[in-house]
């Protein structure tokens, strides 16, 4: 086990379980235009991270990059994936 620390595992989608509403895979949410609720853009999702607390989702624009706690309903006000979109209810000078 110990060989393989650090090595990169691929799966297929196929192989991936069903999501329930709600639930996204984070390589589903890499790419999205990142907008605040009064539709000020700020960006595309160029990664999340794992952190202790919850998941931050980096919103990338130019070489701006925003932190935004990925926590629904309190920043993160609704994921449109037919839009492409990730609404999120942050201040754009934060």
């Amino acid at each position: 086990a110990a060989a393989l620390v650090g090595t990169e595992v691929w799966v297929t989608r196929s192989a991936l379980p069903a999501l329930k509403p709600g639930e996204y895979y984070w390589s589903d949410l890499e790419g999205l235009e990142v907008v605040t609720v009064e539709g000020v853009p700020l960006g595309r999702v160029s990664r999340l991270l794992a952190t202790g607390a919850n998941d931050v989702l980096v919103a990338k624009d130019g070489e701006r990059e925003r932190l935004i706690p990925f926590l629904v309903d309190r920043f993160v006000t609704g994921v449109d994936m037919e839009q492409q979109r990730i609404t999120v209810d942050w201040d754009p000078e934060f």
